[in-house]
């Protein structure tokens, strides 16, 4: 095969012209990335020699070498690890190959400060490379293959490549150092970068020597860091641990570093971000640890490991008593994994009540970060759900902070015998529902429930503390128990009964096979109407939701439409039925409210055309009138 070049992929083109525009703050960080892969690569292998030991035989010893040539003014970086065949390379070296790459097209900037968190986690640290050499060469073999592929770049829109030689496996990278990039052929400001960002890397990282006769140096303790005492630790290694392990540029929000002794034995090296990785909401729910036996490591892609409630959770869990050769199989019912589990969960559990507690304000931007994610196991941890449930932050009418469930029952109104809350999808909306107005007026705080996971785990709790939970959206909210003094007493701007009967009477004709029932509402006190589920019914938002992931059937449960009384359109409409009887204007009233409130609902309105027909002609007769 002779050299082919391909162009690169849209997005890594972008991403090309951001690196090389000093996207990070500091330049040295490209090491740490070149370096954090080729340890990857070496954990890869050393994986696949478990079960085919030929594949290391002839060079057993894990490394990575770094070597200067300043004549030449190259850097190489090389690893004897899994290696890349002439796919691979074009794969991983010109496209972003994993998830959510549409995603990282559309949330790329330009601006460095928001784009470098991004690209460490789609795992392309690669090219950073570009900040400091305008050309780079890849020379890769893959272990178990004879034949090796070089991949060639001076970053702008293509790259090429063809066949090469390599007489071990692995992958060398050689970097041709811009002018102004010469520091980095130093072995001091090397040794200070491989200290800094690459210490805690189990696999030794040695600098060749330039002078014959002087031996090379191992610049890295080469020591897997979990296994290190914490007393040993600084902060400064457990947070490039993290940028290692999570593919992550933040600080640790939280660290936890524990080892479990006894029939079981593991130790866990676990980090909660400080900001919410990019594929948090992904459908797929994936767990980002890394499972190791015995510093070996095994999988990041261990479902059983963790629950995907937690999966923002970022690091490392080391098991002393899974077998090595332990397969994909073994790891769906391995009761030692589960134990681990089981294990994990109350440690991180216990860790975020204690901050819940104790440090409220930073758990509260862990929470507005990661609490929809969390709220999934009160849906599906049965062990462990109530305990989330009792740290849970929600939203609410009554506070601008978060508020947990024992602080809302301690501000209960007198004669309040529910938790009331009103789900959907966006807080802001959530706070303008016509259904909160009577609850307002009476001073009754509403839990704003806008995640979507909130109406499932809602249909499976039904209290707390012995308060039961109630939807502002359902028919029979009791308001009229929690009625204050002023309220009693309030005998004026009354609507005749028989007027409102009329109306009502009107609209229940009018409205038949649309709505349930037409009923006066204790509710509104500033819109005409709105639309609340019967008693029994599924609540409106949950419908919606099962709807839209074609669980529920394509028929609509019938909602009661609700009167305000007091509102002037009300009331002029009362009248004209008591004294007219039915009419064309009254019935396309009758419709127009009830498409209002289904408007109001951010529902589709039925019949566009109709409802603009409807709307003109009751315009044009009001401004005759």
């Amino acid at each position: 095969m002779t050299e082919q070049t391909h162009e690169f992929q849209a997005e890594v083109a972008k991403l090309l012209d951001i690196v090389t525009h000093s996207l990070y703050s500091e330049k040295e960080i490209f090491l740490r990335e070149l370096v954090s892969n080729a340890s990857d690569a070496c954990d890869r292998l050393r994986y696949e020699a478990l079960t085919n030991p030929d594949l290391i035989k002839d060079d057993p010893e894990f490394k990575i070498t770094i070597s200067i040539d300043e004549k030449a003014r190259t850097l190489t970086i090389e690893d004897n690890g899994i290696g890349m065949s002439e796919q691979d390379m074009i794969d991983n070296l010109g496209t972003i190959a994993r998830s959510g790459t549409s995603r990282f097209s559309e949330q790329l900037t330009g601006d460095a400060s928001k784009d470098v968190t991004l690209i460490g986690q789609f795992g392309v640290g690669f090219y950073s490379a570009f900040m400091v050499a305008d050309k780079v060469t890849v020379t890769s073999r893959r272990a178990g293959e004879e034949t090796a592929t070089v991949w060639s770049s001076e970053g702008h829109g293509s790259f090429a490549v063809e066949p090469g030689t390599k007489e071990t496996r692995g992958t060398q990278i050689v970097l041709h150092m811009r002018k102004e990039a010469k520091e980095y052929l130093e072995s001091a400001r090397l040794r200070q970068i491989i200290k800094t960002y690459a210490d805690h890397i189990a696999i030794p990282v040695i600098l060749k020597s330039a002078a014959q006769g002087e031996e090379d140096e191992t610049l890295n303790s080469a020591s897997a860091l979990w296994t290190r005492q914490k007393s040993e630790i600084t902060p400064e290694q457990y947070t490039e641990f993290y940028h290692h392990v999570g593919q992550a540029f933040d600080t640790p929000w939280l660290t936890l570093h524990s080892r479990a002794e006894g029939r079981i034995e593991y130790t866990m090296l676990l980090f909660v971000p400080e900001q919410p990785p990019f594929d948090l909401f992904n459908p797929e729910r994936k767990s980002q640890l890394k499972l190791y036996v015995k510093r070996v490591f095994i999988t990041d892609d261990c479902e059983e490991l963790i629950p995907a409630y937690l999966r923002f959770l970022r690091g490392v869990v080391d098991s002393e008593d899974l077998p090595l050769n332990v397969s994909r199989e073994m790891l769906q019912h391995n009761p030692v994994l589960q134990k681990i589990r089981s294990g994990l969960i109350k440690k991180v559990l216990g860790e975020l009540e204690k901050k819940a507690t104790k440090d409220t304000e930073n758990f509260a931007k862990f929470w507005g970060n990661f609490g929809a994610v969390l709220k999934e196991g009160i849906y599906e941890d049965t062990v462990n759900g109530e305990r989330i449930l009792k740290m849970s932050l929600f939203n609410s009418t009554g506070q601008e902070e978060r508020t947990n469930l024992a602080d809302y029952i301690g501000r209960m109104k007198e004669g309040q015998d529910a938790i009331y809350y009103i789900t959907g999808e966006d807080l802001e909306a959530l706070k303008s529902s016509p259904q909160l107005e009577g609850f307002a007026a009476k001073g009754i705080e509403v839990l704003l429930l806008a995640d979507a996971v909130d109406s499932f785990w809602l249909s499976r709790v039904n209290e707390f503390d012995g308060k039961p939970f109630k939807s502002v959206t359902r028919g029979g909210s009791d308001l009229d128990k929690i009625a204050d003094a002023e309220e009693k007493a309030e005998e004026t701007d009354k609507t005749p009964p028989g007027d409102m009967d009329s109306l009502i009477a009107l609209f229940k004709t009018v409205l038949e096979n649309k709505v349930k029932d037409v009923r006066i509402s204790s509710r509104l006190t500033g819109s005409p109407v709105c639309l609340v589920a019967d008693e029994g019914d599924m609540d409106i938002h949950l419908e919606k939701l099962l709807k839209a992931h074609k669980q529920f059937g394509a028929s609509d449960n019938l909602r009661i439409l609700e009167i305000n009384p007091k509102h002037p359109l009300i009331k002029k409409l009362a009248k004209n039925a008591q004294k007219n009887g039915s009419s064309t204007s009254l019935e396309d009233a009758a419709l127009l409210l009830l498409d209002q409130a289904h408007i109001v609902e951010g529902d589709p309105v039925a019949n566009p055309v109709a409802f603009s027909k409807r709307m003109a002609d009751f315009m044009a007769n009001s401004i005759s009138n």
